[in-house]
């Protein structure tokens, strides 16, 4: 029976950390803003499932467009670190 070596497990247990990192600011602007879109559409009664679909998109492309630069640098900083593992 053969099971993954422990460099096989590292790089995954790396690769999961950076989907996570890199994810988490996106989807939490995603979420802030449907919490936010939520509470209001709640306090006005307007039930229109476009309105809470269209300002968390928008959110969430400007966050990735803010973040791009700082994501850029993760993914690089992954990828050198698998390229220059044993």
């Amino acid at each position: 029976m053969t099971g993954l070596s422990a460099d096989a497990i590292d790089a995954v247990r790396v690769a999961l950390y950076y989907t996570l990192l890199l994810a988490t600011p996106v989807l939490g602007v995603g979420l802030i803003v449907g919490l936010v879109v939520s509470l209001v559409q709640a306090v006005t009664q307007v039930q229109e499932q476009t309105l809470s679909f269209v300002p968390k998109i928008i959110a969430m492309l400007l966050a990735s467009i803010l973040l791009l630069a700082w994501m850029v640098a993760q993914m690089t900083d992954f990828a050198t670190e698998m390229f220059m593992a044993p």
